[in-house]
């Protein structure tokens, strides 16, 4: 049985966790809260230092063992680095078929340290990350700028409609991402599966490009798999 994240109409609430209160992550608690989804939010320092961001969107701030509770749609914003520090089990209690969204990307000389599995065994950020929290993922919001989510959104069809790209392996999940941006305010350009999510890895063509479909979707195509000198560790 599929839970209903696979199948729901647009506009339909859903319960949402979100690991990580950062820019991105709580930019998205803003708009996720504002649109009237039931949104937990938890960090790494606990839910007390989370009262601020509570009191202004209406979030309830958990730790993050409570953050997957029910939840259809979860996302992990953290660095890289922190991704295999989550607890085990972080995900239990989780709706069945819940959509995992990752928006991390690898900074080695600037944050997270040489990472072999990336550099040696050529694995994506993306295909990494996936292993570590030994779920499939969706790769969206890592190259957007985290304020964008605030001041970019647009009615569909609207001429200066910012298209985000998304990469995964799971149709089902890559719909409910896609149904979601498409409530964010956001057109959705499908990057293809993990394998080629390196599209739109830091130091690509799209990478902090805020632009249409088509613009998207060019500058996809025009990336290379050689990972630029500044994001090798």
């Amino acid at each position: 049985m599929r839970s209903r994240t696979y199948s729901r109409h647009r506009g339909e609430l859903m319960k949402i966790g979100i690991i990580g209160a950062g820019h991105i992550g709580g930019n998205l608690t803003r708009r996720l809260t504002a649109l009237g989804h039931d949104v937990s939010v938890a960090n790494s320092r606990g839910p007390e230092t989370l009262s601020a961001l509570a009191e202004e969107t209406g979030a309830t701030a958990v730790p993050v063992s409570e953050v997957a509770r029910g939840a259809e749609v979860i996302v992990v914003s953290v660095p890289l680095k922190n991704v295999p520090d989550l607890p085990a089990g972080v995900f239990d209690g989780a709706a069945e078929g819940f959509a995992l969204i990752e928006t991390g990307n690898y900074y080695p000389q600037q944050r997270d340290g040489r990472i072999a599995a990336i550099e040696d065994e050529g694995l994506t950020e993306s295909r990494w990350t996936a292993r570590q929290l030994g779920r499939p993922v969706v790769k969206a919001f890592n190259g957007t700028y985290a304020q964008h989510i605030l001041d970019k959104p647009r009615p569909a069809g609207a001429p200066d409609r910012v298209a985000l790209p998304i990469a995964g392996d799971d149709e089902g999940a890559k719909r409910a991402v896609r149904s979601l941006l498409d409530e964010l305010g956001f057109d959705v350009v499908d990057a293809g599966g993990l394998d080629e999510s390196w599209r739109q890895q830091p130091g690509t063509p799209v990478y902090g490009l805020a632009a249409g479909s088509a613009e998207v979707a060019a500058a996809l195509a025009a990336a290379s798999p050689e990972r630029p000198a500044e994001f090798r560790g």
